[in-house]
């Protein structure tokens, strides 16, 4: 029996210490749970922290590539309405002659009335015409009468007012519309409409080149490849004219020649195009009335060269 008692206390005593032992490691499995459970919150919170950032950072990344598109797409308006700029420039130079002076570059031939007789030159009068300028045989001036009368067109003007308020190249806006349909398109209506209108095409992309005809100005095995036409056959009309010039269109290595009376339509169109750019691109100062009158002084000198009036070349 004592063996037995001793026996059953053991047993107790093992018992009791296993149930201590699992108790303890209860414990330790529930304390080891809790710190898995707060790593996996701290995980989950850190990783959202980080997808957060990510996504701010691509944000800002974005806004910084959209912000540096419009700055260089800016950049280089301002470049082509530069490169515009020098390109008229050029044509204004390039067309004023001794015997054909540009007006956009001596404004003092704006007003003939006003300036005095030059020493070397006399002032001629037209005794057949007080409407109309007549054409100086000689000197190939055009020449006005002393007293003109002049009218604003309440409808011209008002079309001209709108357009001003947002100056645009569109030719569907009332304005441009009527100068295309009265002015443009009949100046550049030649015989050979295909030309036209590429001609056309190059005016309105501010493209088309008019260069005075050399034999220097290619070697001589390239001028059979790019010359179009003959010297003495105008390209638009296909009249036997002496062509003293020829255009070409962008960057195409063809030359056309053209006589000048095509020449006097294209130049005068391209004065249009030219001044009408410059009041887009802000460079022209001046009240909406005498910008009204130069384009109306432009509209008339594309109507006389379409009616076969052109300076004579010396």
């Amino acid at each position: 029996m004592e063996i037995r008692e001793k026996g059953s206390e053991f047993l107790r005593e093992e018992l009791h210490r296993a149930q201590k032992e699992l108790k303890l490691k209860d414990e330790e499995c529930e304390r080891l749970s809790k710190v898995r459970e707060q790593l996996e919150q701290e995980l989950e919170e850190l990783t959202a922290s980080l997808f957060e950032e990510a996504h701010k950072m691509v944000r800002e990344a974005n806004l910084k590539q959209a912000a540096s598109e419009k700055q260089l797409k800016e950049a280089r308006g301002k470049i082509d309405m530069l490169q515009a700029e020098v390109t008229a420039l050029k044509t204004l130079v390039i067309t004023s002659t001794p015997a054909s002076p540009n007006r956009e570059l001596h404004p003092q031939l704006l007003s003939p009335t006003k300036a005095g007789p030059r020493k070397g030159h006399s002032r001629h009068k037209s005794t057949s015409s007080t409407l109309c300028p007549v054409v100086c045989p000689v000197a190939g001036h055009t020449l006005t009468p002393e007293k003109e009368g002049k009218e604003v067109d309440t409808t011209l003007f008002a079309e001209f007012q709108a357009w001003r308020e947002s100056p645009t190249l569109d030719k569907t806006c009332p304005f441009l519309e009527r100068v295309y349909r009265e002015d443009v398109g009949p100046c550049l209506d030649f015989t050979m409409q295909e030309l036209s209108v590429l001609v056309q095409a190059a005016v309105e992309d501010n493209t088309l080149t008019i260069e005075p005809v050399a034999s220097q100005t290619l070697p001589a095995g390239k001028v059979a490849e790019v010359e179009c036409a003959s010297a003495n056959t105008c390209a638009l009309s296909g009249l036997a004219r002496t062509c003293r010039h020829r255009i070409r269109l962008g960057d195409s290595e063809s030359h056309y020649y053209i006589s000048p009376s095509s020449r006097a339509r294209i130049t005068a169109v391209c004065n249009f195009f030219t001044y009408i750019r410059y009041i887009q691109q802000g460079l022209v100062r001046q009240d909406a009335e005498p910008m009204f009158w130069e384009i109306t002084r432009l509209r008339k000198e594309m109507s006389l060269a379409k009616l076969g009036f052109f300076p004579q070349e010396a």
